[in-house]
């Protein structure tokens, strides 16, 4: 009786064995695709923050940690005034920022002024003016990061 009950389940393993369907599917190349697409979102992330296209002056300033709660103000090479992604018209940058003012209640969002290298300095300093009347007190200038910086 022990012998033949060996004997059958001996039959049952065999009959299982390498020539049965592979149950197992191989996650390693499904793997290694999310870890590409994970390294390329990482890259273009920061690039699509700001929508505005400026040409940045060169600095050699190190790069500040991105707060969450942030607003940025762009100008073009043009002198027009963006806030985040809308087009202020000349007059409406301070009732603009007095929302923001409103909005925010006690904690104000880090500003971040990005301005194309070609603008007159006047223009930016007047801008910057505006934000400080406002209320805002640390402005960050934006810039590319290079070594060859004056």
């Amino acid at each position: 009786m022990h012998m033949a009950s060996g004997s059958g389940g001996g039959r049952r393993r065999r009959g299982r064995g390498r020539a049965g369907p592979m149950a197992e599917i191989n996650v390693t190349p499904l793997v290694d695709v999310m870890l590409v697409l994970l390294i390329i979102f990482m890259v273009t992330a920061p690039m699509l923050t700001a929508g505005v296209p400026i040409d940045l002056p060169d600095s050699k300033a190190e790069a500040l940690k991105e707060e969450p709660h942030a607003i940025t103000i762009s100008m073009d090479g043009n002198g027009r005034v963006f806030l985040d992604q809308q087009e202020l018209a000349p007059g409406e940058m301070t009732d603009r920022l007095a929302q923001v003012v409103r909005d925010a209640g006690d904690k104000l969002p880090l500003v971040t002024l990005r301005a194309d290298r070609h603008l007159d300095y006047g223009r930016v300093i007047a801008v910057m003016g505006e934000l400080n009347a406002a209320g805002f007190k640390s402005i960050s200038l934006v810039t590319n990061g290079s070594v060859e910086a004056p």
